[in-house]
């Protein structure tokens, strides 16, 4: 096993935290950000079948709570390159004994650490700082009809936000409440 990337497991089932060992000198360094074999042993299975970079601009904003629906769900690794991040996963995976818990973590381009989110979970952020990048790896394609999204202020989530939430997106501030309907759960 490599001594490069390493997992710290998280409260919730599948949900890791990983730590790179950067390699440096006095040009700088180097991380390794992705290695498919390697990250096997801790939940990523499969080739990434897309990648993704976002940029925020202002502290505080908030970005998600975004899920693919089954048979589209993915799994994902979100990496932070510059700034900081408050960064949460929610456990949507009914009959889990986390069913609608969170787990936060701060990513950093300083940690270097990333979070490794398993299928059945909805994620999203806030900026820690001005000018933040983010670079996502996808198991799977982005599918349209397959999107979900939970309000990230909705009182069940119970989110406590580190910064006023400020710059929700017409769209993440649409996604409705949580119901059992909306999460395809029996009453």
């Amino acid at each position: 096993m490599s001594t490069r990337l390493q997992a710290r497991e998280t409260p919730l089932a599948g949900l890791m935290v990983i730590e790179r060992r950067r390699l440096s000198d006095e040009r700088g360094f180097l991380s390794r950000l992705f290695c498919q074999h390697e990250l096997a042993a801790f939940g990523w299975h499969g080739p990434i079948m897309q990648m993704n970079e976002t940029g925020t601009v202002h502290k505080g904003t908030v970005r998600g709570m975004h899920f693919q629906r089954p048979p589209h769900a993915e799994i994902k690794l979100v990496t932070c390159t510059r700034g900081r991040i408050f960064d949460v996963a929610v456990d949507l995976r009914v009959g889990s004994p986390t069913f609608l818990k969170h787990f936060s973590v701060e990513l950093s381009e300083e940690n270097g650490c990333s979070l490794l989110i398993p299928k059945g979970f909805a994620h999203g952020f806030q900026a820690l700082s001005d000018d933040v990048r983010l670079i996502y790896a996808h198991s799977e394609r982005y599918t349209a009809v397959a999107e979900g999204g939970l309000h990230p202020q909705d009182p069940a989530l119970a989110v406590e936000w580190p910064l006023p939430v400020e710059r929700l997106s017409a769209r993440d501030a649409a996604h409705p409440l949580l119901t059992p309907d909306y999460l395809g759960v029996a009453a």
